[in-house]
C-alpha cells in the first residue's frame, strides 16, 4: 500500500512537515462494505513511518457525515497511535462535530485553513480566507484523470496544479476519486479554470490538460 504516492512532503519552519488529503476514516459501513480494511491503522503506521515533525491533513478525515460511535472508535484509534506527532486538520466537509474526538488530544488542532511560511492549507469546498499567499494546498475533490497510456485508457489519482494551488488525490487507496472536469466546479474559487497541469505517480507530468 504505496501511501507516499499520494502524500506530500517538504521541510518547513516547523520542521519535516507531511500533508495528505481525504482519508475518509471508517468509510466501509457507509459504502456497503462488510469487511474491515482497518485503514486507520495502515495510515497511522505509515505516518509512524515517515516521523515527521508535522502532520497537515487537508480534511475529510473521516468519511461519516456526523459522528456515529463507529466512526468514534476509529478515529481513537487513529489518533490513539499518534500521541507523538503535532497534527493540523483542515476541516472538510465530512468532518462534522470531529472536535468531541480530537479536544481528547492535545497534539491534534481542527481549524478552517493553517497558513505557514506563506502557504495556505484548506480542504477546498468553502471560498478562500482573507489572507496573503503565495501557494496553497487542497483536497477536497479526490482528482483522477483519464489517460492513454501504449493505446489503453485508464483513469489514474492525480495531483492538479491550477495557478497557485495545488490540489491533491485522496490518500484512501479504496477510493478512485473525482474526473476532475467534475471535481474543479466544486471548488467555489476554481470553478473557471478551463487548463490545468497533472502530476501522475510516480513520474508522469502532462501540462496544460484541457478540463
Amino acid at each position: 500500500m504505496e501511501l507516499f504516492l499520494y502524500s506530500f512532503e517538504f521541510e518547513s519552519p516547523q520542521g519535516k512537515t507531511l500533508i495528505f488529503a481525504d482519508p475518509h476514516l471508517g468509510f466501509e459501513p457507509f459504502r456497503g462494505i462488510n469487511v474491515r480494511s482497518r485503514f486507520e491503522r495502515k495510515l497511522a503506521k505509515f505516518i509512524i513511518s515517515e516521523d515527521p515533525d508535522l502532520v497537515i491533513i487537508l480534511g475529510d478525515v473521516k468519511e461519516d457525515l456526523s459522528l456515529r460511535e463507529y466512526t468514534r472508535r476509529v478515529l481513537l484509534e487513529f489518533f490513539s497511535m499518534l500521541k507523538d506527532y503535532r497534527i493540523i486538520i483542515t476541516k472538510g466537509n465530512h468532518d462534522g462535530r470531529i472536535e468531541e474526538v480530537t479536544e481528547k488530544f492535545d497534539n491534534v488542532s481542527v481549524v478552517e485553513y493553517y497558513l505557514l511560511n506563506e502557504t495556505l492549507f484548506m480542504h477546498g469546498h468553502r471560498s478562500l480566507p482573507d489572507v496573503k499567499f503565495k501557494r496553497a494546498f487542497l483536497g477536497h475533490i479526490h482528482p483522477t484523470a483519464i489517460i492513454s497510456l501504449r493505446g489503453v485508457k485508464r483513469r489514474v489519482k492525480c495531483f492538479v496544479k491550477a495557478g497557485n494551488f495545488i490540489i491533491l488525490p485522496t490518500i484512501n487507496p479504496f477510493f478512485e476519486g473525482m474526473d476532475i472536469r467534475e471535481g474543479i466546479r466544486l471548488i467555489p474559487f476554481l470553478r473557471d479554470v478551463k487548463v490545468v497541469d497533472l502530476l501522475i505517480p510516480p513520474s508522469i507530468h502532462i501540462n496544460g490538460y484541457s478540463i
